[in-house]
């Protein structure tokens, strides 16, 4: 990709109220480094009990605390308002779906700020005015993770111009440097899952898999990292299906580098998915991935190439494919390696932010906004 050389640094607001931490999360702390480094003045709101919070400031980004209960809640808008207004702003940057509402309330007309919006779920949006009037009105760009999200949106109204694709991506370097430590875990082929404990994940569609491969002999470990309202539901499910010795709940794991290091083959059955942050973590690693074909995941795992696609709730073809790749070890590692290739070549963070960096430089000059030509202040790669 060929590096736009920027006309001036920005100043970005970036708003992502979400008090869990997920794949968006992860998405948005990539970025905000990466703009950070290039020399760009970086805000972020956000929820102050949240992971995102507490990391961002960790890397000396200036976060302010942002608490949003709902799509109804107008308290935090004055302020905001002020906010935007005070600061002058020339990207305000929203993350998540209730940052997207808060549009509603804040002034447009002026050449700046320029809104921004990014969509990361691929549940279908109806086609109503007050979906057209959200991202054809109140913003002024749409970014969509895949393809697949970039259709639903042209389905529900949204202006194909205003849609720009920008898959998400990751830094691969941690995850090279676990995998090289050494392969500790047991004899056993072990599967892990790392997915927020939810039911679009599709947690009990891998249990009742591994219940059939057990009955079949198999020795497979399972590892689950994450949270969610589904904790105990699933831990139940598990002792109920026979399988309190061979699936472990880790709860949330911070390290991830470390605990795909200890993983043959990465799971993610879910019943929606806008791109699969875990999955790009799992080629990082240079791991197969068997995963549903749903939303994004069918831009990122290539099929019989880089990992096995399923259809959702198949659980039959779920157990067949963790078959198919337990057994073979040699198609394992070709798996893994064709699957870090195709993610170092696509789908890296600094890929991800750079298009982001450029998108916001183009809003900015569509009307004039910026004068290459006459600003000398250069920010240095």
């Amino acid at each position: 990709m060929t590096e736009r050389e920027p006309s001036r640094p920005l100043k970005i607001l970036h708003i992502d109220p979400e008090r869990n931490w997920g794949g968006g999360e992860a998405q948005v702390l990539g970025l905000l480094s990466y703009l950070a480094a290039r020399g760009h003045c970086t805000h972020l709101l956000a929820h102050p009990e949240g992971r995102l919070f507490q990391r961002s400031r960790e890397q000396s980004i200036k976060t302010m605390p942002l608490i949003v209960r709902n799509d109804f809640d107008l308290r935090p808008v004055s302020r905001l308002r002020r906010l935007i207004r005070d600061e002058n702003y020339d990207i305000v940057h929203l993350h998540t779906k209730r940052a997207h509402v808060l549009s509603l309330w804040l002034g447009r007309g002026l050449a700046t700020p320029k809104y921004i919006v990014t969509r990361r779920m691929d549940y279908p949006e109806a086609n109503t005015w007050y979906a057209r009037y959200l991202y054809n009105r109140k913003v002024d760009g749409v970014v969509a993770i895949s393809c697949k999200i970039s259709n639903l949106l042209i389905e529900a109204g949204v202006e194909r111009e205003k849609i720009r694709l920008i898959h998400s991506g990751i830094d691969p370097g941690p995850f090279e440097a676990a995998a090289n430590s050494g392969d500790m875990h047991s004899g056993r082929v072990v599967i892990g899952m790392a997915a927020v404990l939810e039911e679009r994940k599709g947690h009990r569609f891998l249990f009742e898999a591994a219940r059939r491969l057990k009955a079949q002999g198999y020795r497979i470990e399972y590892c689950v990292a994450g949270e969610g309202s589904l904790s105990r539901p699933l831990q139940e499910a598990a002792t109920r299906l026979g399988l309190e010795r061979e699936v472990q709940f880790l709860g949330f794991v911070s390290d991830m580098p470390a605990f795909l290091s200890q993983v043959d083959i990465v799971v993610l059955p879910s019943l929606s998915e806008g791109f699969g942050v875990s999955v790009l973590e799992a080629m990082a690693a240079g791991k197969a991935v068997i995963a549903s074909r749903v939303g994004g995941l069918t831009e990122l795992v290539t099929d019989t190439v880089t990992g096995l696609l399923v259809a959702p709730r198949d659980v039959e073809g779920l157990a067949n494919a963790i078959a198919k790749l337990a057994g073979d070890r040699t198609l394992l590692q070709e798996m893994g390696r064709k699957g870090k290739e195709r993610l170092q070549a696509n789908f890296t963070v600094e890929h991800m932010a750079k298009q982001n960096e450029d998108y916001y430089y183009g809003l900015l000059e569509s009307n004039g906004k910026m004068s290459r030509a006459a600003n000398s202040h250069f920010i240095s790669p």
